[in-house]
């Protein structure tokens, strides 16, 4: 179940485990001809200097026909895109998706109600990953 903190960021559980996950964000992603950026692998980076971490991977991805008439309508959402969700495995070793919500992404930038589509495909995304 989806639950949203005051902060604007949404985390799901996820059936699957941290790389799993990854690559059904990768394999979504490409089917619906969204780039993928970036895999930002934190622990294993970690681990590359010695520290312990569990999974957590974050995806970097985006598409600039949806997301220019973002910035065109509030420059500062620059700051928040390209879209990013991260993969992360719990101490009790579950897998979660956590994302931003597109209505807090809406409401930190003053963007108008018809572009929330543009930014809710994160959504969208996580609950196909998850399941």
């Amino acid at each position: 179940m989806a639950s949203t903190s005051e902060s604007g960021i949404v985390r799901i559980s996820s059936k699957h485990t941290v790389d799993e996950t990854v690559e059904r964000l990768r394999g979504i992603l490409q089917a619906k001809g969204v780039m993928l950026f970036a895999v930002v692998d934190h622990s294993g980076e970690a681990a590359k200097v010695g520290l312990p971490m569990p999974p957590t991977k974050l995806l970097i991805f985006g598409n600039p026909k949806a997301g220019t008439p973002l910035m065109l309508a509030s420059p500062s959402i620059a700051l928040d895109l390209p879209l990013k969700i991260l993969v992360a495995e719990d101490a009790g070793g579950g897998t979660f998706i956590s994302y931003n919500s597109p209505e807090y992404l809406r409401d930190r930038h003053h963007l108008p109600q018809e572009l929330r589509a543009n930014i809710a495909v994160v959504e969208t995304l996580a609950n196909a990953a998850a399941s």
